[in-house]
Order: C-alpha cells, then sequence, then structure tokens
C-alpha cells in the first residue's frame, strides 16, 4: 500500500506539472489576443501644441521677471567690478557705503532669484499637470475609440515595434483638441 500510495503521489505529482505547464504555455495565446499599444510620452510632452503653448504662456509670464533679475545681476557685476579697480582709491567711507550697498543688494539679489526659481516651478507644475490630464484624456479617448486594452508608455517597456507605437496618433488627436 505504501509503494502504491507513493505511485499515486508521483502520478497526482506529474498531472499537476503538466497541467501547470499547460496553462502557463496558453497564456501567450490568451494574451495574443488583447490589444497592446505603446506611447512614448516625452515626445507628446514635448511635441504637442499644448505643450508649445504652455511654454509660450510661461515665457510671456516670467520674461519680464528673468529680464529685472537679468540687469540686476549686471549692475551688481559693475559694482563689483568697481570695487576691485578703483577700491583702493576710494576713501574708506566711500569704500564701505559702496561695499554696504553691493552687500544689500546681492543678498535681495538672491532672494528675488530664489522666489523667481520658486514661482517659475509651481507654475511650470501646474502647466504640467494640466497638460498630463489632456494627454491622458486624448489616450484614453483613442484606446476606446480602436479598443486597446492596455496602453504602455517607455517606462514600462524594453521594446516595442512600429506597429503597436501610437504616439502619431495621439499627437494628431491633440492637434485636432487645439
Amino acid at each position: 500500500m505504501s509503494q502504491r500510495s507513493g505511485t499515486m503521489k508521483g502520478g497526482a505529482l506529474a498531472l499537476s506539472a503538466v497541467l501547470l505547464l499547460a496553462g502557463w504555455l496558453a497564456l501567450p495565446a490568451q494574451a495574443g489576443a488583447q490589444n497592446v499599444a505603446f506611447v512614448t510620452m516625452n515626445r507628446i510632452l514635448e511635441d504637442s501644441p499644448q505643450a508649445e503653448q504652455a511654454m509660450r504662456e510661461l515665457e510671456r509670464e516670467f520674461s519680464p521677471r528673468d529680464a529685472e533679475l537679468v540687469a540686476e545681476r549686471e549692475e551688481l557685476q559693475r559694482m563689483r567690478d568697481r570695487l576691485e579697480r578703483d577700491g583702493d582709491m576710494m576713501n574708506p567711507s566711500e569704500r564701505a557705503d559702496l561695499e554696504r550697498e553691493f552687500s544689500q543688494r546681492s543678498r535681495e539679489f538672491r532672494r528675488a532669484q530664489e522666489s523667481f526659481s520658486e514661482d517659475l516651478n509651481v507654475r511650470r507644475n501646474e502647466e504640467l499637470s494640466r497638460l498630463q490630464r489632456r494627454i491622458n484624456d486624448a489616450i484614453v479617448e483613442l484606446a476606446r475609440e480602436r479598443e486597446i486594452d492596455v496602453i504602455l508608455t517607455e517606462r514600462n517597456v524594453l521594446y516595442a515595434s512600429d506597429r503597436v507605437d501610437i504616439t502619431d496618433d495621439i499627437l494628431a488627436a491633440m492637434q485636432r483638441d487645439d
């Protein structure tokens, strides 16, 4: 009896292995029936008309402050050059006044620069978030129209053939929405 139960256990184990292998081999056939597509998100983020519009808007909004910072940086450089060039010839109180003014303006410049960077980053993130929502909407709409089951991005894929790349189609859809 113990030899028979050992044979039954071995047979059951072999049968389980065969069934497991058969199920595993059937997975690719089932997966092949699904409609899978690929999107290059970075390209959409760079090439969509909405991305270009967002960049123009940020440029319009922040270029005046950027120009002010550039002008102040140039003025600070002139002050530094003057201190280095003429500092030894200035009377001590004039030199001290110029150094104090330079120091104060340098601190204010650094604060203004930090504020500018923070404001620009906040606005850039707002625009990026808005753009990503529009891209996602376009992707979902196209997926529903074409009955695509899965859409992958470049982060998730090692290779995708051109047949499954729908990046151009998404860009075209976004062009129509612009």
